[in-house]
């Protein structure tokens, strides 16, 4: 078994509710909670030590959306929480960290504008972290609406001095599918560059987590979401899977 790996469960939110979609088509959007601070504070008190959460529309709109549910989750919990979509200027990055939140993710800037990474990290050591989206090694952009001719390693290794907390590795076509994330691709990540690598997308069962666990790179964890809430993982075996 690998080192110990922290579990993020994700909360992505559509319209003020908690939602899982479907290989992130905004209409195969299914409702999991309206309560997004109480899903949050139901992943505390079951030993998460991280949130991860996605502001979905922003993600589409370019700017925050669900700003009043974000507010609300970090108003009600203590452990740190980790926030992506539409998150594209310094100003939005320093509203978001003044109002508490642990680490801003940038995805779609990152591809865009890789200089607002680098001044972002630079100003706010440790709360920066990028978010790379994938379909067949290829980076996607824009809520996963347009996809690049940039390779994930390439756009990741343009990070490696940056300062960068993590990078978060999501396979498009794997996410809420419930088929297992890729392993092979999020361990070649890991070992192209010395950035920490959070998987994502796929993960669907504790033996997925294991495989994550087991794939002969250090990740710094997995997030998951629609398999915690169908309850194909059970939270109390998967954390205690990944603190093994």
């Amino acid at each position: 078994m690998g080192a110990a790996m922290i579990l993020y469960p994700a909360i992505d939110l559509k319209d003020g509710a908690c939602v899982r979609l479907l290989k992130g088509e905004m209409d195969q959007a299914t409702v999991f909670n309206d309560d997004p601070a109480a899903q949050a504070l139901e992943f505390q008190n079951a030993g998460c030590e991280w949130l991860h959460l996605v502001d979905l529309n922003g993600a589409f709109a370019g700017a925050p959306v669900n700003a009043n549910a974000v507010e609300g989750i970090l108003a009600a919990v203590d452990v740190p929480a980790q926030l992506g979509g539409g998150i594209r200027d310094m100003a939005t990055i320093e509203g978001w960290l003044s109002k508490g939140l642990a680490r801003v993710i940038l995805g779609t800037v990152a591809v865009e504008d890789p200089e607002l990474v680098r001044e972002a990290a630079k100003t706010f050591p440790g709360q920066v972290a990028v978010g790379i989206d994938a379909r067949d090694g290829r980076v996607a952009t824009k809520g996963w609406a347009e996809e690049t001719d940039v390779m994930v390693t390439d756009l990741a290794q343009r990070f490696e001095d940056a300062g960068v907390s993590a990078i978060i590795y999501t396979d498009i076509d794997r996410d809420g599918a419930m088929q297992g994330p890729n392993v092979t691709a999020t361990a070649a990540l890991a070992k192209a560059v010395s950035i920490p690598v959070i998987a994502s997308g796929g993960v669907s069962s504790l033996a997925d987590l294991r495989a994550l666990k087991d794939c002969g790179a250090s990740l710094n964890g997995a997030i998951s979401g629609r398999a915690l809430y169908d309850g194909a993982i059970d939270l109390a075996e998967a954390l205690e899977v990944m603190r093994q």
